[in-house]
């Protein structure tokens, strides 16, 4: 669907898929946050991002993000930042109200170790 702003010298029409963006950026923004991976069959194709659907009803907007989230963060309260951020950015810059922004957490990202893997060397007498 797609908002409808009514003004006295024309309407202006937002597409979900704009919203779609503007939620995307501000999830990828985010501390704490990343995209997730895409694959077909199993494969990993493609780069990391974080996925959005969006519900336009009138001047009402209805969010789904899906992302990533870095360990050991606190899962709830940066999912909280975010929510508050899709909401406030949505609003400022479409003048959409969100209603609801439904987030699911599908990766708990574990940052790497920087240097190269170490092998540990076994102890006499094991295996």
């Amino acid at each position: 669907m797609t908002a409808v702003v009514a003004g006295g010298r024309g309407v202006t029409r937002i597409s979900d898929r704009v919203v779609a963006r503007i939620a995307e950026h501000v999830a990828d923004a985010a501390d704490d946050t990343g995209g997730v991976g895409r694959s077909v069959l199993g494969v990993p194709v493609g780069g990391r991002r974080t996925r959005t659907d969006i519900e336009v009803h009138g001047d009402h907007v209805i969010a789904r993000v899906e992302l990533a989230v870095a360990y050991p963060e606190p899962v709830r309260e940066v999912t909280r930042r975010v929510r508050d951020e899709v909401r406030a950015r949505v609003h400022e810059l479409t003048g959409l109200t969100v209603g609801r922004v439904d987030i699911d957490v599908t990766v708990l990202e574990v940052p790497r170790q920087p240097g190269p893997r170490r092998a540990v060397p076994r102890q006499e007498g094991e295996g």
